[in-house]
C-alpha cells in the first residue's frame, strides 16, 4: 500500500511541477499599466516543510514523495521601465506582442487561457476549472485570487490557489498547489496571509 501511495505521489509531483512551467511560460503577457504604483518585490512566508524544488521560485514539501504539495513564485517584468537601444527596440518588434490586459482579466478568460496551456502540456483535456475568481488588493496593489482545480488522466484532483498581484512594471504570481489527500491547506492559508508587496 505504501509503495502504491509513494508511486502515485511521484506521479502527482511530476504533474504539479508542470504548473511551474505553465505559469513561467507567461500565458499572461502584460503591458505597463500607467495607473499603478511601481513595486520592487513581493514577499511571503512558507511553512518550514517547504524546501527549494530545483527550479528558481519552485518549492516542494520536504516529505516528498509522500506529500506532493508545492508552491510556485514567479515575477513577470515587462521591461517597460528600461531604456532600450535602437537595436533592442528593433529586436523587440520581431517578438510576438500579444498582450492580455490584466485589468480586463476575468474568470472566463483565465479558465480559457490555462485550459489551453494545460491541454498542451498534458496532451489532452485535464478538466481545468476555476471555482472562484476574486479581485483583491494587497498593500495598495490590485490583483486576483483564483481557486481552480484540474485532474490529469490517471490522477486524483489537484487544487490550486493562485494570487496574481499587479504593479506598474511587475506582476507577481504565487501558486499554492496540492493533491486532494495533501493535508496542507491550513499552512497555505497562513502563508497567503503573509503576502506583502513593496
Amino acid at each position: 500500500m505504501n509503495k502504491k501511495k509513494s508511486l502515485f505521489n511521484i506521479i502527482i509531483s511530476v504533474s504539479m511541477a508542470i504548473v511551474f512551467f505553465v505559469m513561467d511560460a507567461s500565458c499572461l503577457k502584460i503591458d505597463a499599466e500607467e495607473n499603478l504604483k511601481e513595486a520592487t518585490g513581493c514577499t511571503f512566508v512558507l511553512n518550514r516543510d517547504y524546501v527549494p524544488g530545483g527550479e528558481k521560485g519552485f518549492y516542494v514539501n520536504r516529505h516528498w514523495p509522500m506529500e506532493s504539495s508545492s508552491v510556485t513564485y514567479n515575477v513577470y517584468d515587462n521591461g517597460a521601465n528600461l531604456t532600450l537601444t535602437n537595436r533592442e527596440k528593433a529586436q523587440l518588434g520581431e517578438v510576438d506582442t500579444t498582450v492580455y490586459n490584466m485589468e480586463k482579466l476575468d474568470k472566463h478568460k483565465y479558465e480559457s487561457l490555462f485550459s489551453a496551456a494545460y491541454a498542451a502540456e498534458y496532451g489532452g483535456d485535464v478538466h481545468f476549472r476555476v471555482e472562484a475568481f476574486k479581485r483583491i488588493e494587497i498593500d495598495g496593489y490590485p490583483g486576483y485570487r483564483i481557486d481552480a482545480s484540474y485532474e490529469p488522466e490517471g490522477s486524483q484532483p489537484i487544487f490550486q490557489t493562485v494570487f496574481i498581484i499587479r504593479s506598474k512594471y511587475r506582476t507577481f504570481t504565487i501558486t499554492y498547489q496540492r493533491a486532494s489527500d495533501d493535508e496542507c491547506q491550513e499552512s497555505f492559508d497562513i502563508s497567503a496571509d503573509t503576502i506583502h508587496v513593496h
